[in-house]
């Protein structure tokens, strides 16, 4: 955050000194690094804690929540960025590309290493937020590195608002994408990397589950999924019932990861349900 925040001032500083839009975009758009950086920081840390009598399931989606408020912030400021860009391609503004060149090496040598710093945890909806936040912003440095070296070559000063356009378009795009998947989780979507289906065939897979129904799937955020059903069983006395139920739960949790399982017994015989049945043994 203390990197970040001294390269927005570098970066003012240049884009003022050099007139130039790309810079001060890039310089906008490194200021929305700051808050974002500070609510990442605080969900990681509130994940952490264990669960309790109000939130029953824990606060893994403290970083969900800080990912979606980071694009929908990214968001605005995208649709910003590009309306200042098209206003400069109306009044055309001459640049000087030193200051460009020199401040952007400076701004990738921040973003590039925050970027690397957070390889790791790209795992993470949150940090992954950062992660493209950061990466976009030094893929922006680069752009505007050869955008400087060009205008200098060539004179051709409409090419600092075009940099300052696709900076924005980029924003846009990463932004989006962040957005899209952190709203899925918050709405109780489906783990991308699971399919009802498959899980429903191997929960029928152990011994004495005749029908699996009201199969739901979703994520509590940070890698961390949970699953409900219900399980059409024979009876059987009740010590049968708990090593069913224990055999359900190891499958959920070595073959899909599955840390939360909740199985509700229903016994043969009732109406039923439209759900996942064993199939039948072939016959000879």
């Amino acid at each position: 955050m203390v990197f970040t925040l001294g390269l927005v001032v570098a970066e003012v500083f240049g884009g003022i000194l050099g007139r130039s839009v790309a810079l001060l975009n890039d310089a906008v758009h490194n200021l929305s690094d700051v808050p974002a950086l500070g609510i990442s920081y605080l969900a990681m840390r509130w994940a952490e804690r264990p669960a309790d009598s109000e939130k029953t399931y824990g606060y893994h989606r403290a970083g969900t929540l800080a990912a979606f408020t980071n694009a929908f912030v990214l968001v605005l400021l995208a649709l910003w960025l590009g309306y200042e860009a098209v206003e400069r391609f109306r009044s055309p503004v001459e640049v000087v590309e030193q200051w460009m060149i020199w401040t952007s090496v400076a701004a990738l040598a921040v973003n590039g290493g925050i970027t690397l710093a957070l390889v790791r945890g790209r795992r993470d909806l949150n940090l992954r937020s950062i992660l493209i936040h950061n990466f976009g912003d030094a893929l922006s440095n680069i752009a505007i590195i050869i955008g400087a070296v060009v205008i200098g070559m060539t004179g051709a000063h409409w090419i600092d608002p075009l940099l300052g356009l696709a900076i924005g378009l980029l924003v846009l795009w990463s932004s989006i994408g962040i957005l899209r998947e952190s709203s899925h989780i918050l709405l109780e979507g489906r783990p991308h990397d699971l399919q009802v289906e498959e899980v429903a065939r191997a929960i029928l897979t152990v011994e004495g589950v005749q029908e699996v129904h009201d199969v739901h799937l979703w994520s509590l955020g940070g890698g961390h999924n949970a699953l409900s059903l219900h399980a059409r069983i024979p009876d059987m006395h009740l010590d049968e019932c708990e090593r069913l139920l224990d055999a359900i739960k190891q499958v959920a949790a070595k073959q899909f990861r599955i840390e939360h399982t909740t199985v509700q017994l229903e016994r043969a015989g009732l109406p039923a349900q439209s759900g996942y049945v064993m199939p039948e043994p072939a016959k000879k």
